[in-house]
């Protein structure tokens, strides 16, 4: 497993729901300490510093280390967990799942249940299960027993699938990849940077709590106060049976995603023409989607201070929120390929064009 199949694994595999992101930010805590200076806000976000051109324009290359997941809520007399979902998700995609339950003496396994099947009547199995009608079974016979377990409500609860290289090798499938694959990708690109000119400053960030407001990045956009800054998450991708193009557009192995618009942000047109010429210039494929609902981290970004230009690029992944997703390894290639020719073109002249007004 070579070195970036190894820090995939550890972020995906590392528990990280939203506000329980340490365990996330340590593992990007060791690998930007080889290549930046580290130091993180008061919310719990992740800052790797490089310097190219000390003077140059600071360039914010960011993916949020949350992911969905779900927090205790109450413990019954019978000893299951009662819990509050973080993040969107579809209750289609919980049931008989297995989670984690991180607790303050160590993980216990559980797994999402409800009244069977069985014991509905005819009508109601039809209709989707909620979620304030399911609870977690980590095998405790009573209340006390489980509190006796180091359970408190509180507790985050996070999916669990191992990262796995698929039969086609180019397939990884992991929990999490929104978004570990931007974490690992703002690392990435800070590693091809290494010995590097660049005429300017760049931050690769872990930011805490997107899927739940995108929290983080507020408070990181504001310590560092960018330049410009790119969102790097996953984009759903259109490649499954019953997916029409108009909904989603992006193909697994077709190229990194230029999104279009989603409903926090209208990207700046000048940075999205600029990501463009410079993958025509190189030779490498790109994509576009919109996304009619939802945002990324670019949507706090955008409006920090005066304004930011901004854009929300990534790749395409499918089965996000939910304990299995999967990427293509040629996407992450060409991504972070791409984005290190656009940071070499970042200079103090260029970022200048891009301001409007």
């Amino acid at each position: 497993m070579d070195e970036t199949l190894q820090l995939m694994k550890a972020l995906t595999e590392a528990p990280g729901v939203p506000g329980y992101e340490t365990a996330v930010r340590e593992v990007m805590r060791r690998a930007l300490s080889e290549i930046a200076e580290v130091s993180t806000d008061h919310l719990g976000s992740i800052i790797g510093r490089k310097v190219g051109y000390a003077d140059g324009p600071k360039i914010m290359l960011a993916g949020h280390m949350d992911e969905v997941g779900f927090m205790v809520t109450r413990i019954t007399d019978d000893g299951f967990l009662k819990f509050q979902a973080l993040g969107g998700w579809w209750e289609q995609v919980m049931l008989a799942q297995r989670v984690t339950v991180e607790t303050r003496k160590g993980p216990i396994i559980g797994v999402i249940g409800s009244k069977p099947p069985h014991l509905l009547p005819a009508e109601t199995r039809k209709e989707v299960m909620k979620k304030d009608e399911m609870y977690i079974d980590i095998g405790a016979g009573s209340r006390e027993e489980a509190e006796a377990f180091g359970v408190r409500p509180g507790d985050p609860v996070v999916p669990i699938c191992p990262f796995t290289v698929m039969k086609n090798e180019k397939l990884l499938m992991a929990k999490a990849w929104d978004n570990r694959f931007g974490c690992a990708l703002a690392v990435e690109v800070l590693r091809r940077l290494k010995g590097t000119e660049h005429p300017n400053i760049v931050y690769g960030v872990g930011t805490v709590q997107e899927e739940v407001g995108l929290r983080g990045a507020q408070t990181s956009a504001f310590a560092i106060q960018p330049d410009v800054a790119f969102a790097l998450d996953v984009g759903i991708a259109g490649d499954t049976p019953g997916i029409k193009v108009d909904e989603a557009q992006s193909r697994l192995g077709k190229g990194p995603v230029i999104l279009l618009y989603d409903a926090s942000l209208i990207p700046s047109r000048k940075l999205r023409d600029l990501v463009i010429d410079t993958a025509e210039a190189n030779g490498i494929p790109y994509q576009f989607d919109s996304i009619p609902m939802g945002g990324t981290d670019a949507g706090r970004f955008h409006v920090t201070g005066k304004g930011v230009p901004s854009l929300a690029f990534g790749i395409p992944a499918r089965y996000i929120h939910t304990h299995a997703s999967i990427i293509h390894r040629d996407d992450f290639e060409n991504a972070a390929k791409l984005l290190v020719e656009v940071v070499k073109r970042l200079d103090q002249a260029a970022v200048e064009d891009l301001r409007d007004g």
